[in-house]
């Protein structure tokens, strides 16, 4: 599966800790956002039926 690096991973703001990923103070407002939504999108659930934690309803899939 490919993987495309998050912008935000390349930013000398950027900081990579194991399991701490987070931006140094005076980073950008955009790059805050960045971070925060992809954060918020590896908590979404991904079962059978869903697209990135959306549920997707086609007739044979009630």
């Amino acid at each position: 599966m490919l993987r495309i690096r998050p912008e935000f991973t390349k930013s000398p703001y950027f900081v990579d800790e194991p399991g701490n990923w987070h931006l140094e103070p005076g980073a950008p407002k955009e790059l805050q956002i960045e971070l925060e939504n992809y954060l918020c999108r590896l908590t979404e659930t991904n079962e059978p039926g869903s697209i990135n934690g959306i549920k997707i309803n086609y007739p044979f899939n009630r």
